[in-house]
């Protein structure tokens, strides 16, 4: 315990009546009842044809990492959130059940069983918080960015929203970006953290400190070479960009625009480049750009984009609306798993048991439903299974680099009917099937 730093734990990412649950359900003999809590979604945010899931890597490490520290455990008692039975229980807390679920980078729709998680009661409950907030926020994320590099088409996309989030959440938000196939980061701790390509070469505070244009573009060419990127909007355009090819040469690497008509400069500028002799000199525009943005920008000579705002906010849909429920628990001490599930009025309503999940593919390879089930599954879907094993017996078995979740989602979405990613407004592009059984 002593090994655990305060900084490092992530058990107090919790609500509180999980820990109040897990006290009355000590008193009452139950908390050590085997039981399978499920994460998914009743619905996708409105108009989006899919959803990505992302973070899945982050809740492994944080469930490794949930164990209780002297002085946590010192505050709960201070704050009298649980009695001495519970907080010696937490004291030796560690997660020994088993999660599995679908694998980061896939794609889910409505009723999709995201993660499983099966343990004693008293073991699952009090992760339910940490689980749902590191799913909602970095499947959110995904989801934008997803639709940002499918409107982007081969065009990269950077992500650059660090100074519009929590310092956190904007080192996660660049995590799942990547993952949903944005090329590089700004932001250096995610670089340092997951190993993203990171990017950055100067802002207009860069060019208002020189005395003029030609200093600013002669500083930062001597300083970062001539492929660097030059942001030419500060004063006027036009301008700009003479000065530019003339400090540089035709060997520029780019030129910045972030502000105004793009379409319209992004011409102006492509043919200006072009009869000053820098044909190589590739155009990057920003200025808050969202996937609609970016597709309006199709036909323009544009050779990528720089997103903030939109990404790290979801594009419109910070949150997935992820759920996590308790599905199924012991009839006895020992005994069999019954299914159970929460039935009540407006539309909050979910379906017991363990389930698996399938993705059905039509005879040309193009998924046409999402079948998920409970007891065998039929022959045919076997070897559509969309679960992996990610902790068996407490240990972390399905932890898999970045890379490998980000060329998932890339094959995983290229095998959806070509309607998803339409920007239009829409149902999810495949439906949901539920077998009993």
């Amino acid at each position: 315990m002593d090994a655990i730093t305060a900084h490092r734990s992530s058990a107090l990412l919790t609500d509180r009546y999980e820990l109040t649950m897990l006290q009355a359900a000590l008193r009452s003999g139950a908390a050590h009842r085997r039981s399978v809590f499920e994460v998914f979604t009743r619905r996708l945010p409105d108009g989006r044809r899919y959803g990505v899931l992302a973070g899945t890597g982050r809740v492994l490490d944080a469930i490794e990492d949930f164990r209780f520290t002297a002085p946590q455990l010192d505050w709960l008692a201070d704050q009298n959130v649980v009695d001495e039975e519970t907080l010696r229980f937490l004291a030796d807390y560690r997660f020994t059940g088993s999660v599995h679920g679908y694998p980061e980078g896939e794609v889910y729709f409505p009723g999709s069983p995201l993660l499983t998680v099966e343990g004693s009661f008293a073991e699952a409950v009090i992760l339910e918080t940490v689980i749902l907030s590191i799913l909602n926020h970095d499947s959110a994320i995904a989801a934008a960015a997803s639709r940002m590099t499918a409107a982007a088409g081969d065009r990269p996309v950077i992500e650059m929203g660090a100074r519009r989030a929590h310092e956190q959440s904007a080192v996660a938000a660049a995590r799942a970006a990547y993952l949903a196939g944005f090329a590089a980061t700004s932001d250096l701790e995610a670089g340092f953290t997951y190993g993203i390509p990171t990017t950055g070469t100067a802002a207009h505070a860069f060019t208002l400190l020189h005395d003029s244009e030609r200093d600013a573009f002669t500083a930062q060419i001597a300083s970062m070479g001539r492929d660097t990127t030059l942001l030419v909007d500060t004063y006027d355009l036009g301008e700009a960009v003479r000065t530019a090819v003339e400090v540089a040469g035709p060997q520029l690497g780019a030129v910045r625009i972030d502000s105004g008509d793009l379409t319209l400069l992004a011409h102006r500028v492509r043919r200006q480049l072009d009869e000053l002799g820098a044909t190589g000199t590739k155009i990057i525009v920003t200025s808050d750009l969202d996937e609609y943005a970016i597709a309006a920008l199709a036909a323009a000579p544009v050779d990528g984009y720089g997103v903030g705002t939109s990404l790290v906010t979801g594009s419109g849909h910070p949150t997935c609306a992820m759920v996590y429920k308790l599905v199924a628990r012991e009839s006895a001490p020992g005994g069999e798993l019954v299914a159970v599930a929460k039935r009540s009025a407006g539309g909050k309503t979910s379906v017991g048991g363990r389930k698996w999940a399938a993705r059905r593919p039509d005879r040309d390879g193009v998924a046409e439903a999402e079948v998920v089930g409970t007891g065998p599954v039929p022959a045919e879907l076997e070897p559509h299974l969309l679960h992996v094993p990610l902790i068996a017996d407490g240990e972390v078995v399905g932890r898999e680099p970045l890379d490998a979740a980000r060329d998932r989602h890339r094959r995983v979405r290229a095998a959806l009917p070509l309607s998803a990613t339409q920007l239009s407004r829409g149902e999810p592009v495949i439906g949901t099937e539920r077998l009993s059984g």
